[in-house]
């Protein structure tokens, strides 16, 4: 078995449901008192966060590569960013590391693929529903399609995500109002929708809707499995 690498803490709710995911299907799929080896570097998030808000990725880019590093020394074999936004300086920490790194976007749009979803919706924070670095690499690498919700939608699910599922807190209201903007994407030709935020599913879950989702923390940990446990 070959030891995952995770770059979390961004924020530390959705790196816990990394940490369960993988051990879950570790377990599921060996058996007995068997868990992934994992080397986990969490950093703290509201240096993160400040930063992403200032615009200042050059800074995020130089704090995340010298934590993947610190993932490396401990002895992973590849990576995981536990998060969907940063994996705009994916470049860069990758650049800076010898181990692979296993890109979220590419293990969502093969998961998308395998179920001939061409056009699909995206829900994140404001940055990766506005800027390229996400749904351009699905569009330009995997030809699919995708469909962001409206400003004022955008600024509600960016708002939700920073001030209250990073923070664990879940409301029902919120809850509501998602699954409001998925339909909406859903009527607008979204043949499913990723949750392209780690923190998402712990407010959405495909029992709530019946608009196909994909859920990119499950997706991820999935594929950092089937990667500890290929003879790649």
């Amino acid at each position: 078995m070959k030891t995952i690498g995770l770059l979390g803490g961004m924020s530390w709710e959705s790196t816990l449901s990394y940490y369960k995911a993988i051990n879950e299907q570790v377990k599921n799929q060996l058996g007995g008192l068997h868990s992934a080896r994992i080397v986990l570097y969490s950093v703290d998030f509201a240096e993160i966060e400040k930063l992403q808000h200032e615009g200042n990725w050059t800074t995020c880019a130089e704090i995340l590569a010298q934590a993947a590093q610190s993932v490396e020394r401990g002895g992973a074999d590849f990576l995981l960013i536990c998060t969907n936004t940063m994996h705009k300086v994916f470049d860069a920490i990758e650049a800076q590391i010898s181990i692979p790194v296993l890109h979220i976007a590419d293990a969502t749009a093969d998961s998308l693929l395998r179920d001939n979803i061409k056009t699909v919706g995206l829900l994140g924070t404001r940055f990766t529903m506005e800027q390229d670095f996400y749904k351009g690499r699905l569009t330009e690498n995997f030809g699919i399609e995708v469909i962001t919700p409206s400003p004022e939608e955008q600024a509600l699910v960016h708002d939700v995500i920073y001030q209250e599922l990073c923070q664990g807190i879940v409301k029902a209201g919120s809850k509501a109002r998602y699954l409001e903007i998925i339909e909406s994407l859903h009527e607008r030709g979204a043949q499913a929708v990723i949750l392209g935020c780690t923190e998402i599913a712990l407010l959405v879950q495909q029992i709530d809707t019946d608009v196909p989702l994909y859920d990119t923390t499950g997706i991820h940990a999935n594929r950092a499995v089937a990667y500890a446990l290929s003879s790649e």
